[in-house]
């Protein structure tokens, strides 16, 4: 590396500061970065962000990663009228950002700052290069006044001045990443800011998972797994016996001896992980489960009035049928996870069930590994953004139905590795479709199995940050 990077005068390595003006936790594409800043580019890596949610163990391990904690805003402050929050606030975190990335750590020789929020950070973090000498290089995951204008409308004056600061103090960088090509265009064509393409790809730990991890997750799981939305479900019914073994048994698995067998008649896992935020309807998977649920039922040439616990002791004595049973694990934490729990809590669903928990980032991994479909509701306020979400369903081996939107394709290869829809009757109509005869006889699945797994095999984060990443930030910090 040239210039101030790998080793500097009097042998000291070069030093990069990775800044989240968010919950690191919940942040992958930058602890992503922070790995290979650490480990491809021989830097020492300082984090500026949130606490919140544990980062992944192969960040917290690394000696050459080194965090710093802000204080998030009071949230004792949040019952102050709306203008004064929407002006204290960043207000509030540009100081503390600045005594940070000025004061609490080593001077680096690039900081690399995670776009939105765009106010106060970008602001912040380009004074302070400045005042270090430091190189300033923006990722942008997508915009921060689309963001913005989902709560206050795009016409609002703030979502304005939002747009301003943000395009002004981008155009400021030295260089900029960003993920997806059609952003890229709109950052060249309407910004005038020229940047690198670099994808999402999955780290290594993202990978489909063994029977033994399978099981040894599932029984992990198993007292949240039992535990229904409301009374009973199909999946909890006659539960109780599961797991009264020395856990050798499980809703999925089976160990007997020293094998490890999946269940005939084991549910189909399907995995959403959402921010419960208003940018991903979950209303449409709560629609597109109750459409299932009567769909598979008229098939069956079941009567309306045939009562649920008639076809749950038909399924806990063993009786197999056409069509599963779908049990959603709905994963993630956000403002309306309550709001839709509650709505769960009222469907009466014969052949569905959900389940909202919070994994540690190794177990939330081995789950998409073990999992039969994955669902994404993300839809972008910008429509430049891809979720990230489906770059780990993909590294673990697993088919998605995702909402479709413009950009959508630059990861999701239609009949290949996934299905797109954009209605909840387009996704019951998928789930009917790809489950029937599961699980030997879903031959859709199985395709879409495969090309998920071939995707997996492709490309890495490694692969992809050492080609785009890494040369764009020696050749930046060769210039400071």
């Amino acid at each position: 590396m040239a210039g101030r990077s790998k080793e500097k005068e009097g042998g000291r390595r070069g030093r990069a500061c990775v800044v989240v003006l968010g919950d690191i936790g919940r942040s992958p594409r930058m602890q992503y970065h922070a790995l290979s800043l650490a480990n491809q580019a021989s830097l020492e890596v300082d984090i500026v962000a949130y606490g919140g949610s544990e980062p992944h163990g192969a960040l917290l391990a690394n000696p050459s990663i080194h965090l710093y904690i802000m204080k998030q805003w009071p949230m004792a402050r949040q019952n102050l009228p709306r203008i004064l929050i929407l002006l204290l606030k960043p207000l509030v975190q540009f100081f503390t950002l600045l005594w940070f990335l000025c004061v609490k750590i080593p001077s680096p020789d690039i900081f690399i700052v995670q776009n939105p929020p765009s106010v106060p950070t970008l602001v912040a973090v380009k004074w302070a290069s400045w005042l270090r000498n430091s190189a300033f290089v923006v990722d942008w995951h997508n915009f921060g006044f689309t963001l913005l204008g989902l709560s206050l409308g795009r016409n609002s004056h703030f979502v304005s001045l939002y747009k301003w600061f943000e395009k002004h103090y981008g155009k400021l960088a030295d260089a900029s990443l960003c993920v997806t090509r059609a952003m890229q265009h709109e950052l060249a064509q309407n910004w005038g800011i020229n940047a690198t393409v670099l994808y999402d790809q999955p780290p290594d730990f993202f990978h489909p998972a063994s029977l033994g991890e399978m099981h040894k997750l599932f029984c992990r799981l198993n007292k949240e797994l039992c535990q229904p939305l409301g009374f009973r479900d199909c999946v909890s019914n006659g539960i109780s016996l599961i797991g009264s073994h020395g856990q050798k048994e499980t809703m999925f698995t089976n160990e007997v001896g020293s094998n490890i067998y999946l269940k005939p008649n084991r549910p189909a896992l399907v995995v959403s992980s959402t921010s419960w935020t208003p940018d991903e309807d979950f209303g449409i998977l709560l629609e597109a489960a109750v459409m299932y649920d009567r769909r598979v039922a008229a098939i069956l040439g079941e009567d309306d009035s045939l009562d649920e616990d008639v076809v749950w002791k038909e399924i806990s004595d063993g009786k197999q049928s056409l069509y599963p049973r779908l049990l959603f694990i709905i994963t993630g934490k956000g403002p309306e996870k309550e709001k839709y729990e509650a709505k769960i809590k009222r469907l009466k669903l014969k052949r569905v069930a959900f389940r909202t928990m919070w994994l540690s980032a190794e177990d939330y991994s081995l789950l998409l590994g073990s999992a039969d479909l994955g669902v994404c509701l993300h839809t972008s306020s910008s429509g430049l953004d891809l979720p990230m979400k489906v770059v780990d369903m993909f590294g673990c081996g697993l088919p998605v139905c995702a909402v479709s939107y413009s950009c959508i394709k630059e990861l999701v290869s239609v009949d290949k590795n996934g299905l797109l829809f954009s209605s909840s009757t387009e996704l019951a109509d998928e789930l009917v479709m790809l489950f029937k005869g599961f699980p030997n006889e879903c031959d859709a699945l199985k395709i879409l199995k495969n090309g998920a797994l071939e995707t997996s095999s492709s490309t890495r984060w490694a692969t992809e940050w050492e080609e785009h990443a890494k040369p764009l930030i020696n050749k930046v910090i060769s210039r400071f």
